[in-house]
């Protein structure tokens, strides 16, 4: 189509290292694409190898990978451009690209180090959230990096919920079928579900704010689900705002052009038409927030085009509360429909964000899924989807000094053996070996883990209270402490006598920011930890309760209260950092975290940059 771009999405600096690069964009006709990279003026040689999968009629999601026979300059911009093989694509390409660059800059470009020092994390961007999107200012600080204004960031960890697959805005659900259409993204036949084909949710009666009605529901089993879920079915999933629940892998894959890319907004038209008058007032709301969302993205796409950029999922990247207890795998996996639509998003995150990571750990799962999309069979949708569910290598490992070890706190579940609805450890034992293994004995190491590792006391002690009534479900009792395994693992790697000494834990999910110092108690030599919490990107907690929470905790859980004994964490001491503006030791604002680190990694700088584009620090506690 002409009217297309030749760059729908992208593109966006995924995994470099030392002597390769990779950049995932999206097209709109397949891609006979090469790349080329200068440094200091010299042209690096090297090969590029381009490989793509069609997920549409003129939708082509490609991994550009360049090998270079030298090693990059550590430190020192690396230039890039793409060069299109069809001389038309290439011309408009020509032109577009122009809205990339940043002023007096004449190519795309990066920079790789092998010892960062300033890194960017965060977690949580929902794009009809009634805030400002924080990640929108990763582009400031690199256009201020070429005034020397500021240092550039060396990397950006996206930590989880890169997109909200189970809790969607109507005009958004609007915006993602005008997507499908115009791009001719891929339908699918559907089992198990009240309609046969994803091409008739578009025109279906409960397409908006009705879509918990077209949701997997079982036969309840007990009086009290009878009572709660009427005298005969209760939906499969868990989330209370699934009224626009994505279904289709299209649906999906339409959601992350959206929310990466405002090229294709320009191309869409938002009507009320056909809006229920009972969500009218809300869709109006809605587009509305979303309309600011939009007007950033040039933003957000800018700066993906020049930082290397990691990702990580969590569980709205599929569905809130994905794998929380046994009890919820069984009823969902047990289910064709509630399975397909899992594996929906998991083909979503394959190809448009977990492909980017580590490209060779997934050279089998993009040759299954080139092959679905050649043939568009169920068959091989559902091997696909089985595939996937199987997959246990979604971790990864960012080579640097530090290495930055990213967890898969999703799919590697430690099960409770004693009831179904307890909560699963966020990983099994298998994974925390491994993991140790990965780290152990190094002189410092970055963890990226999706949830906080050591979480607020007084909403951890909420939590394991409504889990001892069966209720884990109600309180999203999803944290490190739930399982009673997972818990004795971790805490034991802390204490391991190899552990590294300088120990960094960033993580996201929460809602709202706080930054802990750990040391053991009882050790003299015990390693230094800090865990830096930074959510979210575009969401944040309610104000109201957030202070009352955090009065409460600091009340009932100071460093000086008894009740510490009685946490699995007692032989810890575990200290807020204060952050520098409102009370407390919680900061709650859209906000993306910087992390500084010093040459021998023995200070950390925390901060968190507010969508305003003002800094909340938490400076480090003194030593008594």
């Amino acid at each position: 189509m002409h009217s297309l771009p030749a760059v729908i999405a992208g593109p966006i600096v995924r995994r470099v290292s030392e002597n390769a690069c990779h950049i995932w964009l999206v097209t709109q006709d397949a891609p006979s694409i090469t790349l080329s990279l200068s440094q200091q003026q010299n042209t690096i040689t090297g090969q590029t190898q381009c490989e793509y999968v069609q997920v549409g009629t003129h939708a082509f999601i490609t991994l550009l990978s360049f090998s270079s026979e030298e090693a990059f300059i550590s430190g020192c911009p690396v230039h890039y451009a793409l060069h299109f093989h069809d001389e038309a694509l290439q011309a408009k390409w020509q032109k577009e690209c122009q809205a990339l660059l940043y002023p007096r800059q004449q190519h795309l470009n990066f920079v790789y180090t092998k010892t960062p020092t300033s890194i960017l994390h965060g977690s949580c961007r929902k794009p009809h959230y009634d805030g400002s999107d924080a990640l929108a200012q990763v582009d400031t600080l690199i256009a201020n990096s070429f005034d020397n204004e500021r240092e550039r960031p060396d990397l950006l960890l996206m930590t989880g919920d890169q997109i909200y697959a189970d809790d969607v805005a109507g005009p958004m659900l609007q915006a993602i079928h005008q997507v499908i259409a115009l791009l001719g993204i891929t339908e699918e036949e559907l089992e198990g579900a009240q309609i046969s084909h994803s091409s008739e949710l578009a025109s279906h009666p409960h397409c908006f704010y009705e879509r918990e009605q077209l949701l997997p529901q079982i036969a309840t089993n007990t009086a009290l689900s009878s009572l709660f879920f009427g005298a005969k079915k209760k939906p499969i999933f868990t989330s209370v705002n699934a009224q626009n629940h994505l279904i289709s892998c299209a649906e999906v894959m339409a959601m992350y052009l959206l929310v990466w890319s405002p090229l294709l907004w320009a191309r869409i038209k938002i009507s009320d038409v056909g809006i229920s008058p009972a969500h009218l007032a809300v869709f109006k709301k809605e587009q509305q927030i979303l309309e600011g969302f939009v007007a950033t993205l040039p933003q957000v796409r800018r700066a993906m085009a020049h930082t290397p950029v990691y990702m990580i999922f969590d569980d709205h990247d599929v569905t809130d509360d994905w794998n929380l207890t046994r009890g919820w795998e069984q009823e969902v996996y047990n289910n064709p429909f509630s399975k397909r639509m899992v594996g929906n998003a998991l083909i979503g995150y394959l190809l448009c964000q977990g492909w980017g990571n580590l490209p060779g750990a997934y050279t089998h799962l993009i040759k299954q899924a080139k092959q679905h999309f050649a043939t568009q069979s169920i068959t091989s949708q559902n091997a696909l989807i089985d595939a996937l569910l199987d997959f246990e290598h979604w971790d990864y490992t960012v080579d640097t000094t530090p290495p930055v070890a990213v967890m898969d706190t999703r799919t590697q579940r430690w099960r409770s053996e004693s009831s179904m609805n307890k909560p699963s450890g966020l990983m099994d034992w298998e994974a925390l070996c491994e993991f140790q293994h990965g780290i152990i004995g190094k002189e410092a190491v970055i963890v990226v883990s999706a949830a906080p590792i050591y979480g607020v006391k007084f909403i951890e002690a909420i939590q394991k209270v409504f889990t001892f009534f069966g209720k884990a479900l109600t309180v999203d009792a999803e944290n490190w402490m739930a399982h009673k395994g997972t818990a004795n693992v971790i805490l034991n790697i802390f204490r391991h006598y190899k552990t590294p000494p300088e120990f960094i834990i960033l993580s996201g999910d929460v809602h709202y920011s706080f930054v802990y110092d750990v040391r053991l108690r009882f050790r003299r030599n015990s390693p230094h930890i800090t865990q830096f919490t930074c959510s979210g990107l575009k969401n944040a907690f309610p104000e109201g309760l957030i202070r009352w929470l955090d009065r409460l905790n600091r009340m009932f859980y100071g460093s000086s209260s008894l009740l510490n004994l009685f946490t699995r964490r007692r032989n810890m001491s575990v200290k807020a950092r204060a952050p520098s503006q409102g009370s407390g030791e919680l900061y709650n604002g859209c906000a993306i975290g910087i992390l500084k680190l010093s040459d021998k990694h023995q200070e950390v700088i925390c901060k968190a940059l507010l969508s305003s584009g003002k800094e909340v620090e938490f400076p480090p506690i003194k030593d008594d």
